[in-house]
């Protein structure tokens, strides 16, 4: 009877390490940097995290990669993807820019280039200079995506972490931080949160498309609104190929059963108006 026993304990310290070792959400990536450990708690986080939806962003400034001035306000009138990073992290980090930009060209492929912006905010303020921000992007492969690759001052991380619902502590490894791309209407406000390392692609694209689809943009003409709301209701995601199409039989069953309701009403007219005219004569 020992070796069956020794085999399900064994079984179980594997499943038990998979566990611990797969959960996304949390970073440790980073060598030596600041000291001061804060003690980082997943469930705290993610409640702040999500206390920070609704939340209107203040007019931030930051520095871009070419070292000019930029605010947040330069943003508005379009949604905004924002992901949090330092760039000593040499693995939680970039995996998990990576693989959000294999997730925006499909956002993009889905509502078009310039739809919505794409924000990389190094959150290390003594290391995330422009400079250190162009070299992981450079190695990421976003450096012609037309992403934003932004370091904030010192004096505004806090405040703008705090509106983000971000959560992040030094640590012996570097950062402990929640994992997590915070989606920001056109009006500045916090609309949602995706979290993790690697996540489904319409927990970042179905946000996206209700914002970029579902809200009437200024100067935009009944048909163009009208496009719009067809778009919204006929994008389907396809999980098969990981990516959206339009759904053109949708739009042809609305036609179609639109027509049928239409022509049964002009029936219904038909018959009452025969009916009074018969009961007339």
């Amino acid at each position: 009877m020992r070796y069956p026993f020794l085999f399900f304990s064994l079984l179980l310290l594997a499943i038990s390490s998979y566990s611990l070792n797969a959960a996304p959400q949390v970073s440790r990536a980073a060598p030596d940097a600041s000291a001061g450990a804060g003690a980082f708690d997943y469930d705290s986080a993610l409640k702040i995290s999500q206390g920070a939806i609704g939340n209107q962003l203040g007019n931030y400034s930051f520095t871009n990669a070419e070292g000019e001035r930029v605010h947040l306000n330069d943003f508005a009138g379009k949604p905004l993807v924002v992901s949090m990073i330092f760039t000593s992290c040499y693995q939680i980090c970039p995996m998990t820019t990576r693989h959000l930009s294999k997730v925006v060209e499909k956002a993009r492929d889905a509502l078009g280039e310039d739809s919505f912006s794409v924000a990389v905010i190094g959150f290390d303020t003594k290391v995330d200079t422009p400079d250190a921000m162009q070299y992981f992007a450079n190695k990421q492969g976003v450096s012609h995506k037309g992403w934003h690759l932004l370091s904030v001052a010192e004096e505004d991380i806090e405040a703008l972490s705090k509106d983000l619902g971000f959560i992040y502590f030094p640590s012996s490894n570097g950062f402990d931080h929640i994992i997590q791309a915070t989606i920001i209407d056109a009006d500045g406000k916090v609309y949602r949160q995706v979290y993790g390392q690697v996540f489904e692609t319409p927990l970042l694209v179905d946000p996206l498309i209700e914002l970029v689809l579902g809200r009437p943009r200024p100067a935009q003409s009944f048909i163009s609104t009208l496009s719009d709301k067809i778009k919204l209701f006929c994008t389907t995601y396809d999980p098969v190929r990981d990516g959206y199409y339009f759904d053109y039989s949708l739009f042809i069953g609305i036609l179609i059963g639109g027509s049928i309701i239409v022509y049964t009403l002009i029936i219904l007219l038909r018959e009452r108006r025969r009916s009074r005219q018969h009961t007339d004569s």
